[in-house]
């Protein structure tokens, strides 16, 4: 069986027993990579985020000149409570070739291939131009760190493009829909439930605009508009709705979380907004006709930006030439810190050793010949750095 080298191998064990789960401390795997990268010269520097257990980190080895190639990675993974694991999530096992154990395939074998393996074959190498690594952190509950470390990056140099190594089969990933959130706060005025003509019911106000939610939805399934996703369209997703106290109160206060993924084509807050107008229009005039300091709050949440596909895309000609790839490029559904880096004006793919399918899963894993072929995948490209 192909196998990768020891030293992303121990790496990733080590990374697999770093508890980052979403909103933990990520301190740990950035101690981890700083270790990794002792000896290699590499110029390392944490980046510090709002938190103080939480920064990203962002390391340049070879010379200090534009046009290099960033390896781009999350340092966090999602939870593993209430899943069904058969071993300890955070202790990496063998089995069957595969590596098992939370963070394996999303997305720590990328990070130790890229620490373990790229940074020393870099440092070793007579680059001409650089190659970066950036981790972020929090990417699982909205790229947190994806915009202050891309915000890093661009002031320190202009990279010729960004390869972000989230699990694709190390296949070309060129485009992925975004992610807006939001949470609305609907206030009425509350009331005996004798007599509900003196009162104005939050609850059925907020039900009214999930309704319209619902229909915008459908709206959005028969349009269809972009047949390279899977599903083809904006998807819509009222996720909590909050309210009431009692059978006998009319409730004043109802609060709704909801998010749409739009396809690269719909991204943006327009969608959003329009929801708030028509909340607006057909439904506050009614609260406030019983109590005017009735209305609905919109607060807006996480922001994913959409990955769009570029023409004569200078990263995806990258991967394409080391891994010989010769089919279409690929779209997936979720989002990415790739967004972030395509918004600053890096070139950005997304191309990274493992299965989607088994990202988030309990028994997460990643199949050992992966890794190994990300690393010839690295190796390949620090020699193309040499060029």
């Amino acid at each position: 069986m192909d196998r990768p080298t020891d030293a992303t191998t121990e790496l990733l064990e080590r990374l697999v027993g770093i508890d980052s789960t979403s909103l933990r401390s990520n301190l740990g795997v950035l101690d981890a990579a700083e270790d990794a990268l002792a000896g290699t010269g590499a110029v390392v520097e944490r980046v510090a985020s709002d938190a103080d257990d939480r920064a990203g980190l962002l390391v340049r080895i070879g010379p200090d000149v534009d046009g290099g190639v960033v390896l781009s990675g999350h340092t966090d993974c999602v939870p593993v409570e209430g899943q069904p694991w058969t071993s300890d999530p955070f202790a990496m096992v063998e089995r069957d070739g595969t590596f098992v154990g939370r963070g394996t395939t999303d997305m720590k074998g990328f990070l130790a291939a890229a620490l373990a393996h790229a940074a020393p074959a870099a440092a070793a190498a007579q680059l001409a131009r650089p190659l970066w690594l950036l981790l972020t952190w929090d990417e699982e509950v909205g790229t947190v760190g994806a915009g202050p470390m891309t915000d890093a990056l661009v002031a320190r140099t202009r990279p010729a493009a960004c390869v972000v190594g989230e699990p694709t089969l190390l296949r070309p990933v060129t485009a992925h829909k975004g992610v807006r959130s939001f949470r609305v706060v609907v206030a009425g005025r509350d009331g005996h439930s004798s007599r509900p003509h003196l009162a104005a019911s939050a609850l059925v106000a907020a039900a009214r605009l999930v309704a319209h939610v619902d229909d915008v939805a459908a709206e959005h399934r028969v349009a269809a508009a972009d047949p390279s996703f899977d599903p083809p369209y904006t998807t819509f997703n009222v996720a909590t709705l909050a309210s009431g106290q009692a059978i006998n109160i009319v409730p004043r206060r109802a609060e709704i979380t909801m998010e749409y993924r739009p396809v690269p084509a719909d991204d943006g807050w327009d969608l959003g907004d329009a929801l708030h107008d028509w909340g607006e229009q057909h439904l506050v005039p009614g609260l406030q006709a019983v109590d005017p300091r009735a209305g609905i709050a919109w607060e807006r949440g996480t922001w994913v930006p959409a990955l769009t596909p570029q023409d004569d895309d200078p990263a995806e000609a990258l991967v394409r030439r080391l891994t010989g790839f010769e089919g279409p490029a690929g779209t997936v559904p979720f989002g990415t810190d790739g967004g972030w880096h395509q918004r600053a004006g890096i070139p950005t793919v997304v191309c990274g050793p493992g299965d989607i399918d088994q990202a988030h899963q309990p028994d997460e894993w990643i199949a050992i010949p992966q890794l190994a072929a990300c690393e010839r995948f690295l190796t390949d490209l620090v020699a193309d750095l040499q060029a």
